[in-house]
Formats: structure tokens, sequence, C-alpha cells
């Protein structure tokens, strides 16, 4: 089925940034559009930002601006920059095929203080 292992979360204030990667056992320009999601504490997973296999991006309002979705499809790694962070972008980030039909990873937890 494939595994997914995000890394690059960690504590930061308000204002400042992190880079996030996912790295894919599977070839993911084969598995076409990619996203990443994150968990806030008591929260439904939601959808934060999506890829197609091209680089075309989308992101849910609250980040745009902000947080800047690539993919390098050589190293079947997504990667998600996030920049002004603000701590409502706190939370477990995951990265998926946009039909979620890979098993999910174990997400890297990303905690914005004020």
């Amino acid at each position: 089925q494939g595994q997914l292992l995000e890394l690059g979360g960690g504590l930061v204030q308000a204002g400042g940034s992190l880079s996030l990667s996912c790295a894919a056992t599977r070839n993911i320009y084969r598995l076409g559009t990619m996203a990443w999601y994150r968990q806030a504490p008591g929260e439904q997973r939601e959808l934060v930002a999506s890829i197609t296999n091209v680089g075309s991006t989308d992101y849910v309002e609250s980040v745009k601006g902000r947080f800047t979705a690539f993919r390098d499809n050589d190293k079947n790694t997504i990667y998600l920059q996030m920049n002004s962070l603000k701590p409502e972008d706190t939370g477990v980030y995951y990265c998926n095929t946009r039909r979620n039909d890979l098993r999910w990873g174990p997400g890297t937890q990303v905690t914005v203080s004020s």
C-alpha cells in the first residue's frame, strides 16, 4: 500500500516558519495529487493544501499567502513551507494522496506559541 513519513515539525513562536517534508515509498507522480492535512486537538483532520503531479497547488483560505506546497517527484517527497505561523496552525500535520488511499503516516507535530 505504501508508507508515508512526515518530518519537520516543532515548536515555534507566532510569526515563525517551519518546513515540513513527507517521503513516500511509492512513486508519487503516479499517485497524482498529493495533499497536506492537519488535525488540531479535539478537531477533525482537515485539508490544508493539495498539489497535483505537475505542481499546481490549492490551499485552504486560512493559509493562503503563508504556506507553500511543492514536490520533488524524483525523490517521492512533498514539502510544505509554512511562514508567518499562527497559534491556530497548531496541530499534527499529515500527508496523503488527495484520495486518502495510502495508510496514514505518524504525522509531525507543529506547535505555534503566541
